[in-house]
């Protein structure tokens, strides 16, 4: 059985979630999907300037697992702008950092929280609280 992906995290949602060629209609297009821990990794290396070591830390993951969402992150772009594809950016294993010790919610050390797995970032619900006892999990 294969391990489950460790939860990436991410300091906000992306403003616009969709791109196309302008003129195009979408019955013509082809759409190609870009993850939301691809487009943070875009962010911190390509908008902020953050090596590759610095943005790992930042999303919470070693540096070999940054530099292959990075380059998936890339190739998926270039696709979309080379062959004139839509850009959807959704899905991927993610969670916004809102927890007050500063991790993800969707990381285990917290007792509860929203996956960001195959989820759109507009349907972000706040954390499920947990108590103590209680028979939900």
């Amino acid at each position: 059985m294969a391990r489950p992906p460790k939860c990436r995290r991410i300091q906000t949602l992306p403003g616009v979630t969709f791109f196309k060629p302008r003129g195009i209609p979408m019955t013509q297009l082809e759409e190609v999907v870009l993850p939301v821990e691809g487009y943070e990794a875009l962010r911190l290396v390509d908008v902020e300037g953050l090596d590759q070591d610095q943005a790992a830390a930042r999303m919470e993951v070693s540096r070999p697992t940054f530099g292959r969402i990075l380059a998936a992150a890339r190739k998926t772009l270039a696709l979309a702008v080379v062959l004139g594809r839509a850009l959807r950016i959704d899905g991927g294993n993610w969670a916004v950092e809102t927890s007050p010790d500063g991790r993800p919610p969707c990381c285990p050390r917290n007792q509860a929280g929203r996956k960001g797995k195959g989820k759109n970032p507009s349907d972000q619900q706040e954390p499920l609280e947990i108590k103590e006892g209680s028979d939900e999990s």
